[in-house]
């Protein structure tokens, strides 16, 4: 079983969600399964290169328009591309892999992963709907994380009965496990910062950052950020306006060893992300495994649902941030709490969002749609 995961862009080049459930998704090999990945970058000149053992086509890029890579390339090398494997997993939203994914070959099995619907460009998903109906027309699978993707997306709803839910999982171990210079660098940083305060994604609006900041000024605490993105400067400069410089920290972009380090030192996870562009919140997966408990907002996505209220966080209304305020004061000041949360987000990591439960749903998922077209191939032949 050969599969080609296809996406916009690709690690090195970023980080976060999809590239890392990609990554995860990769680590699927047997005597049965193999793995390639077709992206785009960010910018610059194509290269191929291996990670984790994977091979990736990086296709050549001039920029991004609209959080798409201008590489017109994409289509055209991911319909050659196609014709030698079994599955096309198309990981959405990519505009460029919905141009031409109806028109993958016959035999070949097409999963469109949606991970979110497109939010925020209304002329963009206006202008490309036809072309994405087409493309879940086309799909033998399509795989979700959760069922609100399903009900509250207009465009999944016609297509319902093809729609699988496949939760994310992480590697519980690896996140609940510091090495001894992981542990000693975390309680270092409690000690130097006793009510520590973490968030981690991407410094872009949906995150909700401003409204962490404008928290933040009613805390008696210290807030780390661990993330790039376009927000930086503005992020920055509401910090140093509103006073908060001393107590809040830039990290920037980390190593998944550093970033665990944090999860073991700080005392609490804010997750303040603002409109359903949050779909899901692997971060939160990663703060539960290590046991850390969780401030998050009441979207109409996976989010409250991963992390539940008064059971491994605790939620508050987005944009709200007297309220956020008041929660994540909250876990800082009843410590007894804070450890209820803890543990029982950690149980329900292992026991409902751990890799090998990920990887073991969709491994069946591929097999049915492998089975699925070597009937219809049967059948033609026939």
């Amino acid at each position: 079983m050969k599969i080609l995961h296809s996406y916009k862009v690709y690690r090195p080049d970023i980080d976060g969600g999809i590239p890392f459930v990609i990554a995860a998704l990769s680590r699927l090999v047997d005597n049965d399964v193999t793995n390639g990945i077709l992206v785009a970058r960010r910018v610059g000149k194509a290269r191929r290169y291996v990670i984790d053992d994977v091979p990736v086509e990086a296709l050549s890029s001039l920029g991004t328009i609209f959080s798409t890579p201008i590489a017109p390339a994409f289509p055209l090398v991911l319909l050659r591309r196609s014709s030698a494997v079994d599955i096309v997993v198309h990981h959405a939203p990519f505009p460029l892999a919905d141009m031409v994914s109806s028109f993958l070959p016959d035999d070949v099995a097409l999963i469109v992963y949606w991970h979110a619907d497109i939010v925020g460009h209304s002329w963009l998903k206006t202008l490309m709907t036809p072309v994405i109906k087409r493309t879940l027309r086309r799909a033998n699978r399509i795989v979700v994380s959760d069922r609100t993707i399903v009900d509250n997306s207009p465009l999944l709803s016609p297509f319902a009965d093809k729609c699988v839910v496949v939760p994310y999982g992480v590697d519980v171990d690896f996140w609940n496990t510091p090495s001894a210079m992981e542990r000693n660098t975390a309680l270092r940083l409690r000690d130097q910062y006793p009510r520590m305060v973490l968030t981690i994604g991407r410094l872009v609006p949906y995150k909700g950052l401003d409204v962490l900041l404008r928290a933040m000024q009613e805390l008696d605490a210290q807030l780390i950020i661990i993330g790039e993105g376009p927000l930086e400067m503005d992020l920055k400069r509401t910090a140093s306006d509103t006073g908060l410089t001393a107590r809040v920290t830039f990290a920037g972009r980390l190593a998944r060893s550093d970033m665990k380090t944090y999860l073991h030192a700080a005392r609490v996870l804010a997750f303040p992300s603002v409109t359903s562009a949050e779909a899901f919140g692997i971060v939160q997966l990663e703060a539960m495994a290590a046991g850390l408990p969780i401030v998050n907002t009441a979207l109409t996505t996976a989010v409250p649902h991963i992390a539940r209220h008064e059971k491994e966080s605790l939620t508050v209304p987005h944009h709200d941030s007297h309220a956020l305020a008041a929660a994540i004061r909250r876990i800082l000041d009843e410590p007894t709490l804070a450890g209820r949360l803890g543990e029982a987000g950690h149980l329900r990591a292992r026991t409902e969002y751990s890799n090998d439960r990920f990887l073991s749903r969709m491994k069946v998922v591929y097999d049915e749609v492998t089975q699925s077209c070597q009937r219809n191939r049967s059948n033609t032949v026939g």
